[in-house]
C-alpha cells in the first residue's frame, strides 16, 4: 500500500503540512495549522487556544464503546477526550495532506499514523471537517473508517 492514502497528493505535497501551506494561504487555514501543530507538539493548551470554548468536538459512533465516540462539548470534553484516547492508542500523528476550504469551513484530508498498546502501527486515513467562526474552530469532525481503528485498538 502507498504510503499516501490520496496517491494523487504525493507528487504535490511532502509529508509534512507546513510545506503545504505556503505563502497567502487564509487565516482560516492558518488556524487549523495551528489546530495540526498543537497535535503534533502535544500541546493541549495551545489546541485549545483554536477551539472556541463551546466547541462541539464529533466522532463516529461506532467508537462509542471506547468513550471515544459522538459529540463531546467544550473545553472540558475535549480535554476528557483526550484524556481518554491513551486507554486504547500508544500513539498517533496526524498528516494532513490537503486542506480545502469553502466559506467558513476547512475539509483537511490526510492519514494518521496509530499504534496500539499492543505496539502495532497501522496508516489510516482520515477527513476533518472544520467549522470556523470568531477566529476559533467551533466545530470539529473526524471522518474515518472506524472498523480499521477498532481491528487495531483489539489487537
Amino acid at each position: 500500500m502507498s504510503p499516501y492514502p490520496y496517491p494523487a497528493l504525493q507528487e504535490r505535497h511532502s509529508d509534512t503540512a507546513v510545506s503545504l501551506l505556503s505563502t497567502g494561504f487564509s487565516a482560516h487555514r492558518a488556524l487549523i495549522q495551528r489546530a495540526y501543530d498543537a497535535f503534533r507538539d502535544r500541546d493541549a493548551a495551545a489546541l485549545l487556544d483554536v477551539l472556541a470554548p463551546d466547541v462541539l468536538w464529533v466522532h463516529p459512533d461506532g467508537m462509542a464503546d471506547y468513550g471515544l465516540g459522538g459529540t463531546k462539548y467544550g473545553h472540558d470534553g475535549v480535554r476528557a477526550f483526550l484524556a481518554r484516547v491513551p486507554s486504547f492508542l500508544a500513539g498517533m500523528r496526524l498528516h494532513p495532506q490537503e486542506f480545502v476550504e469553502a466559506g467558513n469551513r476547512v475539509v483537511v484530508f490526510g492519514f494518521r499514523d496509530v499504534t496500539s498498546v499492543s505496539g502495532r502501527t497501522e496508516r489510516l486515513s482520515f477527513v476533518h471537517s472544520w467549522t470556523l467562526s470568531g477566529g476559533r474552530a467551533i466545530r470539529m469532525e473526524d471522518i474515518f473508517d472506524t472498523v480499521l481503528l477498532r481491528r487495531l485498538i483489539e489487537s
